[in-house]
């Protein structure tokens, strides 16, 4: 945020606090389309540009209505598409006003790319950081002759990851009961994922973890204490 533009945060800062005024109109105005005179309700934009690893773009740009779908721009043929019987009101007036619409689309696919793109470069210590999983996989008896399987990713960054327990090339994600991800104190995180199952059938069972930092999948099984816990990718 400090290596950005000074003017540029003060600019986006007016221009907020310009529409003020505006959305208060908006929420009165769809109230009353809901026969609506009092009460607690909102109105949110949400808007925004995506930049993919494979230098594909998407934006879109929605308004929403307490927490509900109401309306939205449709980028490509610059007309609004209404959620509900209520909003048919906004899209009319609105895609009467083709200028909004162009303006819009401008901001998307070119402003919004580029404070992507910049905002990329002075983060992208923290941004572009990756830290690989480290896993095993423990046991646990718990009666009854069963046992539950344990497979741990450890110290990972960013967080999302993607877990699955599999015999053979089956994913078992019914018969998996999986904690949600969790930080560690160092900014990386840890998940953990169990299964039941009958000892006998131990060495059919694989965990496999794909994370944006590994070239390849971790695919991990059960070995006793002084054995090879990863198998292979």
């Amino acid at each position: 945020m400090e290596k950005a533009d000074a003017q540029y945060w003060n600019t986006e800062t007016q221009i907020i606090q310009s529409r003020e005024n505006h959305v208060t109109e908006h929420l009165r105005t769809i109230m009353n389309d809901y026969s609506q005179s009092e009460g607690f309700h909102t109105l949110q934009l949400m808007y925004g540009c995506e930049l993919r690893r494979d230098g594909s773009k998407e934006e879109y740009y929605k308004y929403a209505y307490d927490g509900r779908n109401f309306i939205s721009l449709n980028k490509e043929t610059l007309t609004w598409v209404a959620s509900d019987v209520q909003a048919q009101i906004f899209k009319r007036s609105w895609d009467a006003k083709p200028l909004v619409s162009d303006f819009i689309k401008a901001y998307l696919e070119e402003t919004c790319i580029e404070w992507l793109k910049k905002n990329l470069d002075y983060g992208k210590e923290t941004l572009l950081r990756t830290e690989p999983p480290v896993g095993k996989v423990t046991h646990q008896a718990i009666g009854d002759g069963q046992e539950a399987l344990i497979c741990q990713a450890q110290g990972f960054y960013p967080r999302e990851i993607e877990a699955t327990w599999r015999k053979g090339e089956e994913i078992l994600e019914h018969e998996t009961f999986r904690r949600s991800i969790a930080p560690n104190s160092d900014g990386t995180y840890h998940i953990w994922l169990s299964i039941e199952i009958d000892p006998k059938d131990r060495d059919l069972y694989r965990c496999h973890v794909d994370h944006a930092s590994l070239a390849e999948p971790l695919v991990l099984a059960f070995k006793e204490p002084g054995g090879e816990k990863l198998e292979g990718a």
